[in-house]
């Protein structure tokens, strides 16, 4: 891969802007469009908005930590980039597909590559009928919210509402409540990669709620559909002993 073409996309934080100019002059910086591969510097948030607009082209993208966490990120070294790019392992991530419908009858689209969130607006707390497949398994759950998570989000948001760790390859999603309270001992489910999440708002116009793509947000909506997209897998690079399904490994022995 000596003649491999990259694009560098740095995020605004100031460890990230003030590596830009450096790479780009050691490796060169082409358009997005004409790259073999896409660099992100900066945090997760950096590299799910390099990913996002992977949706088409399904270009392999490298991050590389100018940010907080980096957990989806490689550490930072300017020196043998190439060579680290070359000698990476593959992770391949399929998104969620997020279909939401607002109190206006306006229809909202987006993908998750993390997870998708119902979160209240309001003081008042969120009351959310559930369907898994079209059978509806909670005709009432009063929480703060409630999230369907990939295995690659459930290291993040996901871990934080006391959701389940999933392997890369396990095949699962993620059902997971934020404060449930009524069903108290609800704790959540998993769910088969293929299963469809059908959320519908309990008086939307009283206690409004809004969804999540990840960090895409419509607020005021009355119903959420959830599933899998396949047809737009994305390809994340991680230096040898350092791929995705080791990190999640190594979180479920964290404490």
């Amino acid at each position: 891969m000596a003649d491999v073409k990259l694009a560098f996309f740095a995020s605004k934080r100031p460890e990230a802007q003030q590596a830009l100019p450096l790479l780009a002059s050691k490796y060169g910086n082409v358009p997005e469009e004409e790259a073999d591969v896409v660099v992100a510097l900066g945090g997760d948030g950096a590299i799910l908005d390099t990913l996002r607009r992977r949706f088409a082209d399904n270009k392999p993208v490298y991050g590389m930590n100018r940010g907080t966490i980096g957990f989806l990120m490689n550490e930072y070294q300017a020196e043998g980039l190439i060579e680290r790019i070359d000698a990476a392992e593959r992770a391949t991530l399929v998104p969620l597909r997020m279909y939401a419908l607002d109190i206006h009858g306006a229809e909202h689209r987006a993908h998750a590559i993390n997870e998708v969130s119902l979160l209240r607006q309001m003081a008042q707390s969120a009351r959310l009928k559930i369907a898994v497949d079209g059978r509806t398994r909670l005709d009432e759950l009063s929480c703060d919210g409630v999230m369907v998570a990939t295995p690659a989000g459930s290291t993040a948001y996901n871990l934080s509402a006391h959701g389940p760790i999933l392997p890369i390859g396990a095949n699962l999603l993620a059902l997971t409540p934020v404060s449930a309270f009524r069903p108290r001992r609800w704790r959540g489910a998993l769910l088969r990669h293929d299963a469809r999440v059908d959320i519908e708002v309990l008086a939307p116009d009283r206690r409004p709620v809004s969804a999540s793509a990840d960090n895409q947000e419509v607020r005021d909506i009355v119903k959420v559909s959830v599933e899998a997209d396949p047809s737009r897998r994305l390809t994340l690079l991680f230096d040898p002993g350092h791929a995705l399904d080791e990190r999640i490994l190594t979180e479920q022995f964290a404490f």
